[in-house]
């Protein structure tokens, strides 16, 4: 090559064949040469006379080239005639690592970029350069036939000098420097290559690989940070043969980056999502969208930034991302610094980071705000910094930043609590207090100041500002706790100034503060403030000053604030004022729950309650807190008075229930009875109030036939109602019961069911009964007709004994038992119906839960051994039998049949469950056991009240009006 002044300035340089045309081309800024000729192609060439790469071939001598100026096209025309353009693209060829940049110039130079301090540096290669590579002080550059490797000298800033030469054509699509060695990736593989060039390592990954970032290490044991294609992130190391996976997507992984302290990893997929891992756990931290390149700040472990349709992303922490307008590809953030990639050129762009340093301040995160100031901020942003600091008491920070904007004022007051803080020791902490309270009181913010005096124990400073201000209730707040005698004169002479001046309110908040509790108490009860009077109860203490506190329960119950009152006796503990003013305000519920937890003021609680209930007309309830007070006569006399007055007013159904009620109670009594004799005198009254209340609720049907047009029951349960109450008051009347209209409904019936004999009885017996006037015709036209009948009954409507198999008569002197055998017949509660239950006992070695347990086995099948087995036993003659009860069912035997069946063990499981019915009673009463001799007759057994009904009966009235027809019980009611 030669100047235009005809002096050579290039060394000549062989071809290798003829050269038909050369062409100058320049392109970015750098000289280049098309040649073409016999070789049959047109190729690149450097300025200096180096082939760089074959631009087009063809299959003859190429006489012509050209192309225009700054432009990437060129003509080729070759001697068979054949005229070609092809396109020449410059691919950007760089490497990056932390703020060192080197990329490829002109094809055939590297340029080293320091790009925080703008210094470059170039090496000049004089062959096209294909991969470059950077790594700390290491450079690799891979040119078309050997690659160079270059070392930074120490003290010397970028001046890079030759290491190694490996005369080698690697073969890879991404190369990585290390320390000492070369790290080549083609598609899946991996190849570790010394600086010899010999191969000492080679790793095989599932997919190729996409992204490669080293992330540093000792020498020769470096990790490199790996993402592939088929969205796994892996990690090597140069002396481990084996991949580390560490997470995996979904998606292909175009970008990736590690946090400094290789803690999270920053990814950038296909889908232009950036996503935030834990590598910890592969937990997902965030996920943003629109990114095409990430990367995380050197500096600050917590934020990173990418860019993405035209926008770039800052984001700190979990925060909102910051944008501005951006134009490129990010790939590198040191600091306040980002390193982008715009087309072929890498730009140091300076961001300014307040959006993040406010997000901190606004989570009180002040350490972490001032380290994303360390990286650059506005001195607004300092100044801002470095208030909110001191009024966090973060006083270092504030320091510095002070330091920072260089406001000397601020400065010689942090210098002067450095001071305080050396001559306080332990207690520097509150001192500086004092001075954050004096910055507050010079911008006006004086409660504020006067809080952190308190807190800092220089209240004196809080009375001084506020006395200087003329509040003097505020400075009276202040006063420190030394100074109790002078708070306590200046709080008293306010008082008694407040009182002269008549404001009384304010005297007697003074006399509270003071410490004169009784005189405050008397103004404020004087003027009826109760909420005055239950603050000044809750600065008392209930040990030391209780007489106090009853004073202002005292004033509080007089003015009709009771609950208030209340709360004052739970504090002192005193249950018997506590449960009076209870019952004085009418809170019940509370009232009766301190009763049970406090047994012994049952009397003062239940004993109001009682007669409150009393005059809320629940009288049950009434009789029920008599009970519990321990008012024994009086409850009686309660149930007693409505059982009789519903007797008076004709409610029988009432009277049977406060009947049942008043012989539950008598049982109760006995339960706890301590002498057997009281006892069996509780018992003898229960069975007696329990026949009254069975005898008035079957003559409420019998006084609605006498009394009402209609009646609800049917013919048959009249006439067994009748000839139950008739056989009930043999031994004597009960009051309000009708003697006539039982015996009239008796003969009405009688004659209606063909027992024309009960009729004739219940004729004779009308003869000396007083009949009412408005029945007395009724009443001899009925016995016209009943004479002009036979003297006998239908022998279908006879009584049967289940327990002898005799047939009885219905009216039986007796009473309501067999004629015979004496076994006490088993009614129907609804329709008064005989049942077929015989009655038998246990032994008395076999308690109940035992006998229950026997009952509910199934017995045995029959064998044939078992023949002589005792079964069962009677007091006046032994039997065995297969079945205990079939001996009762033949006349020869009637000697037998007035004795108690009791069942042995053995017995007992021959019994089948379904047979039996057990009637459990609470002590002393024992459990009542029955045998149904005819299974399919279906009884329904009410464990409240011990009743048996016919199921269809029971279940029909349970339906209609959910409850024992007798007792009034639910189902879910609780037994005795």
């Amino acid at each position: 090559m030669h100047h235009r002044q005809q002096f050579q300035i290039r060394s000549e340089k062989p071809l290798g064949f003829n050269a038909c045309r050369i062409v100058p081309y320049r392109h970015a800024g750098g000289d280049y040469l098309l040649v073409c000729g016999s070789n049959r192609q047109c190729q690149l060439f450097s300025n200096e006379g180096y082939a760089l790469g074959s631009i087009a071939g063809c299959s003859k001598w190429v006489w012509a080239t050209t192309t225009k100026q700054n432009s990437t096209v060129v003509a080729v025309g070759s001697k068979d005639g054949t005229v070609g353009c092809h396109q020449l693209i410059f691919s950007t060829v760089h490497g990056l690592y932390k703020e060192r940049y080197a990329f490829r110039e002109h094809l055939t130079d590297v340029v080293v970029h320091h790009l925080l301090t703008e210094e470059k540096v170039r090496i000049c290669c004089r062959d096209l350069i294909k991969k470059i590579a950077i790594y700390k002080n290491r450079l690799a550059v891979q040119l078309q036939e050997k690659l160079m490797i270059y070392e930074q000298q120490e003290g010397e800033q970028l001046h890079y000098v030759i290491k190694e030469k490996i005369s080698q054509n690697f073969e890879c699509s991404l190369m990585v420097i290390c320390t000492n060695h070369i790290i080549l990736c083609h598609e899946k593989k991996l190849q570790s290559v010394n600086f010899q060039g010999v191969k000492e390592r080679e790793w095989t990954l599932d997919s190729p690989v996409r992204y490669i970032k080293i992330v540093g290490g000792p020498a020769n044991k470096e990790g490199l940070l790996l993402g592939l294609k088929n969205g796994q992130v892996s990690k090597i190391f140069l002396d481990n043969p084996f991949p580390v996976e560490l997470l995996k997507i979904s998606v292909p992984i175009r970008c990736l980056d590690l946090s400094s302290s290789r803690q999270k990893v920053a990814i950038v997929d296909d889908n232009n999502t950036c996503s935030v891992y834990q590598l910890s756990n592969s937990e997902l931290i965030s996920q943003e969208p629109h990114a095409n390149s990430v990367a995380w700040n050197i500096h600050c472990e917590d934020m990173l930034c990418f860019s993405g349709q035209n926008w770039l992303n800052i984001k700190a922490s979990n925060f909102p991302c910051h944008q501005q307008k951006f134009q490129g590809y990010v790939v590198g953030f040191y600091g306040a610094k980002i390193f982008c990639l715009q087309g072929y050129s890498m730009t140091t762009l300076q961001v300014p980071l307040s959006a993040p340093m406010y997000q901190y301040l606004d989570r009180k995160l002040y350490r972490e705000a001032y380290e994303v100031a360390c990286m650059g901020v506005t001195e607004a942003d300092w100044s801002q910094l470095a208030h909110e600091s001191v009024n966090a008491l973060e006083l270092d920070i504030a320091t510095q930043a002070f330091q920072r904007i260089q406001d000397y004022k601020y400065l010689e007051l942090m210098e002067s609590i450095a001071n305080q803080k050396r001559l306080g020791g332990p207690q520097a902490n509150i001192n500086h207090n004092v001075f954050i309270g004096d910055i507050l009181a010079w911008q006006g913010k004086f409660n504020e100041a006067a809080r952190l005096y308190r807190k800092c124990g220089r209240s004196d400073k809080a009375v001084a500002l506020f006395t200087d201000l003329r509040l003097f209730d505020q400075a009276q707040e202040y006063l420190s706790g030394d100074s109790t005698t002078e708070r306590m004169n200046i709080l008293k002479k306010r008082a008694d100034w407040a009182q002269d001046i008549h404001d009384p309110r304010a005297a007697a908040e003074m006399y509270l503060n003071a410490g004169e509790i009784l005189k405050a108490v008397e103004i404020i009860a004087a003027n009826g403030w109760t909420s005055m009077l239950v603050d000044a109860s809750r600065r008392l203490d209930a040990t030391d000053q209780a007489s106090t506190l009853r004073i202002i329960a005292d004033h509080l119950r007089r003015l009709g604030s009771v609950q208030l009152a209340c709360d004052i006796l739970r504090r002192l503990g005193d249950t018997t004022a506590l449960a009076t003013a209870l019952v004085e305000c009418g809170a019940w519920t509370e009232a009766l729950a301190l009763a049970k937890q406090h047994p012994d003021i049952s009397r003062n609680v239940y004993l109001p309650y009682a007669r409150w209930l009393a005059e809320q007309e629940q009288f049950i309830e009434a009789q029920q807190a008599y009970y519990e007070a321990g008012c024994l006569e009086e409850a009686e006399r309660v149930l007693n008075t409505l059982a009789m007055n519903a007797v008076a007013l004709n409610k029988y159904e009432d009277a049977s229930h406060f009947f049942w009620l008043f012989a539950k109670h008598r049982l109760q009594l006995a339960a706890k009875a301590e002498l057997s004799n009281e006892a069996l005198k509780h018992v003898t009254q229960f069975h007696a109030l329990e026949r009254k209340s069975s005898a008035y609720y079957a003559y409420q049907a019998i006084h609605r036939f006498t009394n009402e047009p209609f009646t609800s029951s049917l013919p048959e349960a009249l006439f067994n109602m009748a000839r139950y109450l008739l056989h009930e008051t043999l031994h004597g009347p009960l009051t309000g019961i009708s003697q006539f209209a039982v015996v009239y409904s008796l003969m009405k019936h009688a004659k209606t069911l063909g027992a024309y004999k009960t009729a004739k009885h219940a004729v004779t017996l009308l003869q000396n009964l007083k009949i009412p006037v408005q029945f007395q015709e009724s009443v001899d036209l009925a016995v016209l007709s009943i004479r002009a009948q036979p003297y006998q009954d239908a022998e279908d409507l006879l009584p049967l004994c289940y327990r002898c198999s005799m047939s009885n008569p219905l009216y039986n002197p007796r009473g309501n038992c067999c004629i015979h055998c004496g076994e006490n017949f088993i009614f129907s509660f609804i329709s008064f119906e005989i049942l077929p239950l015989v009655e038998f006992y246990v032994e008395e070695d076999i308690s109940a839960a035992e006998a229950l347990q026997l009952i509910k086995t199934e017995p045995l099948k029959a064998n044939n051994d078992l023949k002589n087995g005792e079964d069962y036993q009677l007091y006046e003659n032994d039997r065995q039998s297969t079945d205990p009860f079939s001996s009762y069912f033949y006349s020869h035997q009637l000697r037998d049949q007035t004795s108690k069946i009791i069942l042995n063990r053995d017995a007992l499981l021959q019994l089948k469950p379904t047979e039996v019915i057990v009637c459990r009673w609470p002590p002393p009463l024992p459990s009542q056991y029955y045998r149904n001799f005819l299974p399919d007759v279906a009884l329904k057994h009410c464990k409240h009240c011990n009743k048996i009904f016919h199921a269809d009966d029971y279940e029909l009235h349970y339906l209609q009006k959910n409850q024992c027809p007798f007792c009034r019980s639910s189902r879910s009611s609780p037994t005795f």
